[in-house]
C-alpha cells in the first residue's frame, strides 16, 4: 500500500496543478448560464472519474507498450469499436459517433486518438533512423488512414482531421525529407478535392463556405461562428463578469458549454482572462514536452510528443473556430469543455505519461538501445 501511494504521488505536480484552473474555468463558465446545474454536476462527476484514472494509470509500468502485439491489438480493437458504431451506435447531430450505455454515452473517437498516438509512437520508435524511407511514411499512414476513414464516414470530420494532424505531426517530429513533404502536400490537395466531391455532405460544405465568407449566411450555416466571434469581441479587456455574458445567457451562443465554451469564457473574463487561460495551456504543453525530452526510450519520447500534438491541435481548432478563423467542426477545448469522453482521454493520456516518466533515462541513450529490440 505504501509503495502504491509513493507511486501515486510521484507525478509532475506542476503539470497536474496547471490543469486545475482550466477545469475550474470550465465549471464556472457552464454554471453561469444554466437554469439548472445539470452540466455543472455531471462535469464534476466526470472530473472526479478522470482524475482517478489519471492517478491510477500513473502507478502502472507502461514498458509493455514496447511489445508489438500490444499496439497491434489496440489498433484492431479500435477498428472493431468504430465499426460497431454502425451496428449499435447512437445518432447525435446527424453522426453515428456514440455508444449509448444507459447512464452515459461514450464517444470512441476520443479514446482512439490516444490509441493512434500509442500505435504511431511504437512504430516510429524502431524506425526513426529510417524515416527518410517513404515506405515507413506509407505504412504509418495506412494505420492512421484506416482510423481516419472509419471516423470520417460516421461522419465526424473534426475528429478525422485531428487524427490526420496527429499522424502528420508525429511524422514531422520523427523526421521527413522535404521532397516527401512536398509530395504529401500534393497528395493531400488531391485527397481534399476528392473528399469535397465524393464524401463531404452538404452541411459540411456549407460550414467551409461560411468560413471563407461568413457574412453570406449569418442566419444559417454561419450563425454559430458569427455569434461566437461577437461573444469573444464583446469581452474586451476585463470581460463582462461571471454570469453577465449576454451572448450565452440570452442563448444567442449555441453549445456554450462544449464547442463554444471559449467564447462564453472570453465574454465573461475578457482579454486578461484569456491570457491567463492561454498561460495555463502553455504550462501544460511545456511540462509534457519536458517529460517527453527525458523519455527512457524513443517510445516514451514519441508518446509525449504525440500527447502535446493532440492537445495543441484540439486547442487551436477549438479557439480558431470560436474566433471565426477556422470552420466549425464541433471539437472540444481540452479540460474546459463539457463532456466525459474527452476528459477521460486527456487525463488517461497524462496518466500514461506519468507512468512512463518513472522510467526516465538516467544514462546515455546508447545504454538502453536493447530496449528497442523485441516483439
Amino acid at each position: 500500500m505504501k509503495n502504491i501511494l509513493k507511486k501515486a504521488f510521484d507525478i509532475d505536480w506542476i503539470l497536474f496543478c496547471a490543469t486545475l484552473p482550466l477545469l475550474g474555468a470550465g465549471l464556472v463558465t457552464m454554471n453561469s448560464f444554466t437554469g439548472d446545474s445539470q452540466f455543472f454536476i455531471r462535469q464534476i462527476i466526470w472530473i472526479f472519474i478522470s482524475i482517478t484514472i489519471f492517478f491510477g494509470l500513473s502507478t502502472i509500468d507502461f514498458r509493455f507498450l514496447r511489445k508489438t502485439w500490444v499496439s497491434v491489438a489496440l489498433f484492431l480493437v479500435s477498428c472493431v469499436l468504430l465499426g460497431g458504431l454502425f451496428v449499435v451506435g447512437k445518432v447525435s447531430h446527424g453522426a453515428v459517433s456514440w455508444f449509448n450505455l444507459g447512464l452515459f454515452s461514450f464517444q470512441p473517437a476520443d479514446i482512439i486518438k490516444l490509441v493512434i498516438i500509442i500505435v504511431l509512437a511504437k512504430y516510429f520508435s524502431r524506425r526513426h533512423i529510417e524515416i527518410a524511407n517513404i515506405r515507413h511514411i506509407l505504412v504509418s499512414g495506412f494505420y492512421a488512414c484506416v482510423i481516419f476513414f472509419l471516423v470520417l464516414i460516421q461522419p465526424d470530420f473534426g475528429s478525422a482531421v485531428i487524427i490526420f494532424l496527429i499522424w502528420l505531426g508525429m511524422v514531422l517530429v520523427s523526421g521527413i525529407s522535404k521532397k516527401h513533404l512536398l509530395g504529401m502536400a500534393f497528395i493531400g490537395l488531391i485527397f481534399f478535392v476528392s473528399l469535397w466531391v465524393f464524401v463531404f455532405r452538404d452541411y459540411q460544405k456549407d460550414r467551409i463556405k461560411s468560413f471563407i465568407n461568413p457574412m453570406t449566411d449569418i442566419h444559417g450555416t454561419g450563425y454559430n461562428a458569427y455569434q461566437s466571434s461577437i461573444a469573444v469581441g464583446s469581452g474586451q479587456l476585463w470581460g463582462k463578469g461571471v454570469g453577465y455574458g449576454t451572448q450565452s445567457r440570452l442563448k444567442f451562443l449555441p453549445e456554450y458549454q462544449s464547442d463554444f465554451i471559449f467564447s462564453a469564457f472570453a465574454e465573461e473574463w475578457g482579454f486578461v482572462g484569456v491570457v491567463l487561460l492561454f498561460l495555463m495551456y502553455g504550462i501544460v504543453i511545456w511540462r509534457i514536452i519536458l517529460i517527453a525530452l527525458h523519455g527512457a526510450t524513443n517510445l516514451e519520447m514519441l508518446f509525449g510528443t504525440g500527447m502535446a500534438i493532440f492537445l495543441i491541435v484540439h486547442f487551436f481548432i477549438n479557439v480558431g473556430m470560436n474566433m471565426q478563423l477556422l470552420p466549425v467542426t464541433g471539437q472540444t477545448l481540452p479540460f474546459l469543455s463539457y463532456g466525459g469522453s474527452h476528459l477521460v482521454t486527456e487525463f488517461a493520456g497524462l496518466g500514461i505519461l506519468m507512468g512512463m516518466r518513472r522510467n526516465a533515462r538516467v544514462t546515455h541513450k546508447d545504454s538502453t538501445k536493447d530496449e528497442f529490440i523485441g516483439v
